[in-house]
């Protein structure tokens, strides 16, 4: 009987054993240079640089046993501080399948690439070089110029177009900026400090992941050098519903830097996200076309291509974010951009600011006719007369005539009430 206590008890003590050996912690260290930068670990912020965790040895190398702890799950670090580029790095490597050796499958796990993490931070004013030209709200004697045909605006715009390269993928992006600067989607930068940019005359460059807006979708990446062909933005107050639009981009499955062709469906806000205002187009947009530029009829760009509809029953259903969003966002960085062909009257006359709210919200403003967004939204108007309608379905429309005083700010509110029965 003695023997058969011993038995028993060494079970459980082998097991506690071997768990302690699988559970043991390891330390988990984040540096950065500049110190003192925000720690955000999968969109949670924990602490500053430089910050230690102690994490179970399982989630850097595979344990032992189906007992030891597992990372289940990517993750991702976001390293940011005030006047620097956040850096945002993919922490792990992963999936990978656990099958025990009889066979059986226990789910996937990931492992974190190393126990210390690194960061090197740049000054925004060392990154975000250069000047963006943009047409914004008021500039629209720009559009009395003559369209110009599919293939000049090709002609003109492939150069800025850019294929970025990642491990496991690839998107577009475009110059816009002669010093280097590169726009493309958040998903198609996320995770890697580094990118492979290839420009349409086979050229490959080192681009730096130097800012991610992951709520808009929005990355900037940066290459060295100057003297790049570049784009011209142009905000919503100069798309039209049912204009001819140009898509550029890298389809997966495709030639690089190939050209589809459509007309503007319709502007607003889509049901999958209330962040941004979106273009609708029928222009063909593929995987690997993300980030990469819609252009009106002066090779200008309107939108950013991001995605589209994957449904049998549904066809040429693609959106690209507004180039207003982009703007926006380009902001943060360059609070001057410059406006081309801005007549020299409206230069004097100065520039003001309306911000629009209503009830009930997300309803679509139009100003001096034009769709410019969904309340609440504020935007930049030359001074003097506009019209201001406010527009919402199943309510009677807005409608006022505002004065907009150089370097003013006017905020309107509309009620927007249900017709009468």
């Amino acid at each position: 009987m003695k023997h058969a206590y011993a038995s028993i008890f060494l079970v459980p003590v082998c097991l506690l054993l071997l768990l302690a050996q699988t559970t043991k912690a390891d330390t988990l260290k984040i540096t950065s240079n500049p110190a003192g930068a925000t720690v955000e670990i999968d969109g949670v912020v924990v602490g500053t640089t430089p910050y230690e965790m102690k994490v179970p040895g399982g989630y850097f190398r595979k344990t032992h046993s189906v007992f030891g702890a597992r990372l289940g799950h990517p993750m991702t670090l976001r390293v940011s501080k005030d006047g620097y580029a956040t850096k945002e790095i993919g922490m792990t490597e992963g999936p990978m399948p656990w099958v025990a050796l009889n066979g059986t499958y226990h789910g996937d796990y990931w492992l974190l690439k190393t126990n210390q993490f690194d960061v090197v931070l740049e000054l925004v004013s060392k990154s975000f070089t250069g000047a963006i030209v943009a047409t914004v709200a008021g500039n629209s004697k720009v559009e009395m110029r003559p369209e110009l045909s599919v293939e000049d605006v090709v002609q003109q715009s492939k150069p800025a177009v850019v294929l970025l390269k990642r491990p496991d993928g690839q998107g577009s992006g475009f110059f816009i900026t002669g010093t280097g600067v590169i726009v493309t989607n958040a998903h198609v930068a996320r995770g890697e400090q580094t990118l492979v940019a290839m420009l349409a005359t086979g050229q490959q460059l080192e681009a730096k992941v130097v800012y991610i807006d992951p709520d808009m979708d929005i990355a900037l990446v940066k290459v060295d050098g100057n003297g790049f062909q570049h784009l011209q933005l142009a905000d919503l107050t100069t798309v039209r519903q049912g204009q001819t639009v140009v898509a550029i981009g890298n389809p997966g499955e495709g030639m690089p830097f190939s050209v589809t062709k459509g007309i503007v469906s319709a502007v607003g806000r889509t049901a999958e996200t209330s962040k941004g205002t979106w273009i609708q187009t029928d222009a063909t947009i593929n995987p690997g076309n993300s980030g990469g530029p819609l252009l009106n009829g002066y090779a200008e760009v309107v939108g950013m291509n991001t995605g589209k509809i994957v449904r049998k029953d549904v066809q040429n259903i693609g959106f690209a974010l507004s180039s207003t969003d982009l703007i926006e966002v380009l902001h943060r960085f360059y609070p001057a951009v410059s406006t081309p062909n801005s007549p020299a009257t409206q230069a004097s006359d100065g520039i003001g600011s309306l911000t629009i709210t209503s009830d009930p919200d997300g309803a679509e403003v139009y100003l001096d006719g034009r769709f410019v967004g969904n309340t609440p939204a504020t935007v930049k108007l030359p001074a003097g007369p506009h019209t201001v309608q406010v527009k919402s379905t199943g309510r009677t429309d807005w409608e006022r005539s505002i004065e907009i005083l150089k370097d003013s700010q006017l905020n309107l509110k509309a009620q927007l009430l249900a017709p009468k029965p």
